[in-house]
């Protein structure tokens, strides 16, 4: 049962404070303690990070999003790995790296949504006149091969309601 849950942030990036207090939210709401908070905001972090959790393991390990701790993925994923430790991540680009899962805006969708802006900007519109859309689609899309390797047997109805299963 899952009760105690890590969580990896940079506290450098503004937003993370948003994303750290749904955490803490859905944490509470779910019965499961954040055993640790373990800050990241440059390279040499990471081994002290990595050693925390270590010397007390939580069950499973969430990353907060953040494009600095995404360009280190391969190393958050190998540690995740090595440690058994189920990840919850915050681009699918972790996921399609071997991470376990993660729920995410749909990158293709903003994309297309910014096509759209710089169209209308060329266009003649002014930026400023132009609405602050928020992102409307995300994306669950689990890795199950890296559960098999954890030894997770992800429910069934979470592989339904999957946007995409690596198999």
């Amino acid at each position: 049962m899952l009760s105690r849950i890590a969580v990896i942030l940079n506290p450098a990036n503004p937003v993370v404070e948003f994303f750290l207090h749904n955490t803490q939210v859905a944490a509470k709401a779910s019965a499961v303690t954040i055993q640790h908070l373990v800050e990241i905001r440059r390279e040499a972090d990471f081994e002290q990070a990595f050693a925390t959790i270590t010397k007390a393991p939580p069950h499973a390990l969430i990353v907060l999003g953040d494009r600095s701790l995404l360009a280190h993925r391969k190393r958050i994923i190998e540690f995740s790995a090595a440690k058994r430790l189920p990840t919850m991540y915050p681009y699918r680009e972790y996921v399609d790296a071997g991470g376990l899962m993660s729920y995410a805006t749909s990158n293709i969708d903003l994309f297309r949504s910014a096509a759209a802006y710089v169209d209308k900007i060329l266009k003649g519109a002014n930026p400023a006149d132009l609405p602050v859309e928020q992102p409307t689609k995300f994306e669950l899309v689990i890795n199950l091969k890296t559960a098999k390797k954890l030894g997770i047997d992800v429910p069934s109805r979470l592989i339904a309601r999957a946007d995409e299963v690596i198999e």
